[in-house]
């Protein structure tokens, strides 16, 4: 299989000042998703793996071209047009892939996010199991379960003015209620022929399919009160998941 790595990060951010160049654990955010592509390439060495940068960052660009981790990353300059704070990150994606396609071939789009450090190997392979089980997806992304359900303890503000369930419904009990996951923007996997598509919708609205990952890796950063959580709660999950300790010790180069 032909797997372009997609990796996108903008210049700045309003939300977290540089959230895109943050260290964690003195190892660049950036480098945790090199590692965890380099842990997969090594695992597949059937597949051919190729990295693509998206970014207006020059400090980026500059910590793509000093790491060792994956040598050989592609970088595609983020577009004036595709640097706005509402850019649907799926346009970014394609654009990177529009810059590529004609240099090698692609099954398989594969975005991993700079700021989603908490995944493993196994979980991509997993996204890419789901998406290769169904020729009519038009992506595969990562959720975790919900920790909270639409159908049953969810609110928003009705036209009455008063709050009620999002989804109406006769539950008693949440364990009545169908499963609800939650995105946790880690691993997003798309069909070629989809991002060559005029995509005028948000992705939800399209075919799509899950893969699982544990409770624990919704963690991701885009505040500051998330960073210092991670920085909290990311040596304790090493420690208890070899799998994540794995991605962190290729990350710092040990």
């Amino acid at each position: 299989m032909n797997v372009l790595f997609t990796v996108c990060g903008r210049a700045g951010s309003k939300g977290f000042q540089n959230k895109n160049l943050k260290e964690l654990r003195q190892v660049p955010l950036l480098y945790y998703t090199l590692a965890a592509i380099r842990l997969y390439r090594d695992a597949h060495p059937d597949d051919r793996v190729s990295v693509a940068l998206n970014t207006d960052s020059g400090e980026l660009i500059g910590q793509a071209q000093r790491q060792t981790i994956v040598p050989g990353i592609s970088v595609v300059e983020r577009k004036a047009e595709l640097a706005g704070d509402t850019t649907p990150k799926v346009d970014v994606i394609k654009d990177t892939y529009l810059a590529l396609r004609l240099e090698k071939r692609i099954d398989v789009v594969v975005d991993l996010d700079i700021t989603s450090p908490m995944r493993r190997v196994l979980d991509i392979e997993q996204v890419l199991a789901e998406y290769q089980s169904s020729e009519s997806y038009d992506l595969v992304y990562s959720v975790v379960h919900a920790r909270r359900s639409p159908y049953f303890n969810m609110v928003e503000k009705k036209q009455s003015g008063y709050y009620e369930k999002i989804c109406r419904s006769a539950y008693t009990a949440r364990q009545q209620a169908p499963a609800a996951y939650e995105l946790n923007a880690s691993i997003y996997a798309y069909r070629p022929r989809f991002l060559e598509s005029e995509i005028q919708k948000t992705i939800l609205d399209y075919r799509c399919g899950i893969a699982v990952m544990p409770d624990y890796l919704v963690l991701d950063i885009d505040s500051e009160e998330d960073f210092l959580m991670m920085e909290h709660l990311h040596p304790y999950y090493c420690r208890q998941d070899a799998a994540l300790a794995a991605v962190y010790q290729t990350a710092a180069g040990e």
